[in-house]
């Protein structure tokens, strides 16, 4: 089976412009096809079942707000939600509104050590270049308490801006192959508790089966 890199805009020319540009136009359109995969849900299951109770939790690339931030929040957890749209961060705000949105460029957060009883960054970081991806993961490290856990979703292809049509757009992005993003989570300080891999088969015209990497990992103490 051959899969495409599912990757939106994000290094490259257009940089966060192109990639706000793109979510803002499939706004609704992109949790209709991805909101109800197998694999997101399975990590939100498995945030739910861990996290202690009232936890602050970061929502990166947080969407329309649903599922994460959604379930999150309904179970009493303190949810901050930060997306680079301004249609998702609307749209979240409305539909969502027990959990905080900003638009906000997860990069361009201040470095705040130990904040954060969890983390989510759920198919956020393709956007970016790999420099920015390695600099990312490494601050979502020092961003968790000890014992905070990360639930880290991508798509795992050996690409660096490239360029192709993604749900009918124009799209930009980068990634590192499977077996690398373990190896930079372990890197940047955190213990890589499980791996999955599956094939998704988009419910959208014209889109081919996809290949999601799903990383459940802890800051160790």
């Amino acid at each position: 089976m051959t899969t495409e890199p599912p990757v939106a805009p994000g290094a490259g020319e257009e940089g966060t412009r192109g990639a706000a540009g793109l979510f803002d136009a499939l706004g609704l359109t992109y949790e209709e096809v991805f909101g109800q995969e197998p694999g997101l849900l399975a990590m939100i299951d498995w945030l739910l079942a861990r996290l202690p109770a009232g936890a602050k939790v970061m929502d990166i690339g947080s969407g329309t707000g649903r599922p994460a931030a959604a379930r999150l929040a309904a179970a009493g957890h303190h949810v901050t939600g930060y997306d680079i749209s301004p249609v998702m961060v609307a749209l979240a705000r409305r539909r969502v509104p027990a959990a905080s949105f900003e638009l906000r460029d997860v990069r361009d957060l201040p470095d705040t050590p130990g904040e954060w009883d969890g983390i989510a960054a759920l198919f956020s970081l393709l956007t970016m270049s790999r420099a920015d991806i390695s600099a990312t993961l490494t601050r979502i490290a020092t961003w968790l308490v000890p014992g905070g856990l990360l639930a880290f979703a991508t798509a795992p292809f050996d690409v660096e801006d490239i360029e192709f049509e993604w749900m009918g757009h124009l799209a930009r992005g980068s990634s590192y192959p499977a077996e690398a993003y373990p190896r930079l989570l372990r890197e940047a300080g955190l213990e890589v508790l499980r791996e999955d891999r599956a094939v998704f088969h988009p419910d959208f015209p014209g889109m081919n089966a996809e290949e999601h990497l799903f990383i459940y990992a802890r800051k160790p103490g």
